[in-house]
């Protein structure tokens, strides 16, 4: 008879098999993503269990990962620590151009997710209105980007301010705490901050606001690009049932975020746009006017060929037509 150890050890290694294979047949024993909650998507793709789903019979793992802003998102690419990755478009351009071996592969919305926010008590009514003021930002996101580019129309730089580097979150509770006196938002916060504080958005731009874009990482791309078009299929899955069951979308959202239905209607209903994934001329476009943009304003070296370096971070195959 066997012992109870032995069975054990037995279960145990039956278990591993499908990792063990996996590697065997040259493919990854997990397939690290993230999600964030400027991406419902993410959210929805993660909470269905979809991927893990798609991967099972390849002994392939989902490993998630929170990212809490573009910053984080492209920092986790560029070390590896995970394949996939959550971005605005002008924050991939950005993070291109300063040595990140990613690819631009998918859209997973068009959000207005940023705007410039201060409080509901505040003098501050337009953008020179800023001048010498403290503004919360993080820094290599799109709501940094968003705040360049808003200085910019006025004659301003980032000198003519006060720039208090914090993550999303922290800008939200520094300007309600009095901290700041404005902040570069974004979603869900931005839009919490409004409900819950009556925080004033005094400058929006639907525009100036790029695309919500799912990077990958160069060397995952090589070494598997069938799998690549596996999790983009999956991807298109979950925003095909987001666009068909707001309600769930909502619910698996507050769910997450805890935050109230008001709050959740704000982001998801009136400023996400979840009808587009590919790449097109459109999105190109959007982030290539945002990288002239930061070019023109010094963020980016006047030597920097941006239209080149947004063909270099374009890779729109993996969508299926």
């Amino acid at each position: 008879m066997l012992s109870r150890r032995s069975v054990l050890i037995g279960a145990a290694g039956a278990s591993l098999l499908p990792l063990r294979l996996a590697r065997a047949a040259g493919k990854p024993s997990a397939v690290n993503i993230d999600w964030a909650t400027y991406n419902p998507v993410s959210m929805v793709l993660k909470e269905k269990g979809l991927l893990e789903k798609e991967f099972a019979k390849d002994g392939i793992g989902i490993r998630w990962v929170q990212t809490l802003g573009s910053n984080k998102a492209l920092e986790f690419l560029n070390a590896g620590s995970i394949d996939f990755g959550s971005t605005a478009g002008s924050a991939a351009l950005l993070s291109k151009i300063n040595g990140n071996p990613i690819k631009s592969i998918y859209v997973y919305s068009k959000p207005e997710w940023t705007a410039l926010v201060t409080r509901k008590d505040a003098p501050i009514q337009k953008i020179t209105d800023l001048k010498g003021k403290r503004v919360a930002v993080t820094r290599g996101t799109d709501p940094h980007i968003f705040l360049v580019r808003a200085l910019l129309s006025v004659g301003m730089t980032e000198h003519d301010i006060k720039e208090v580097l914090l993550q999303h979150p922290d800008g939200k509770i520094a300007l309600i705490r009095g901290d700041v006196d404005a902040w570069a938002g974004l979603d869900p916060m931005m839009a919490q901050a409004q409900v819950e504080d009556g925080a004033r958005l005094f400058y929006r731009n639907a525009d100036a606001n790029t695309y919500g874009i799912l990077n990958a990482r160069e060397e995952f791309l090589k070494s598997y690009p069938d799998l690549t078009k596996r999790v983009i299929a999956v991807y298109e899955d979950a925003r095909k049932y987001c666009l068909a069951n707001y309600d769930e979308e909502k619910r698996v959202f507050i769910d997450v975020t805890k935050l109230p239905a008001a709050v959740v209607d704000i982001q998801l209903k009136e400023r996400t746009d979840l009808t587009h994934n590919r790449i097109g001329p459109q999105q190109r476009d959007t982030i290539l006017q945002a990288g002239l943009a930061l070019q023109k304003a010094g963020v980016i070296p006047a030597n920097v060929d941006v239209k080149q370096a947004l063909d270099d971070l374009v890779d729109d195959r993996y969508v299926a037509a």
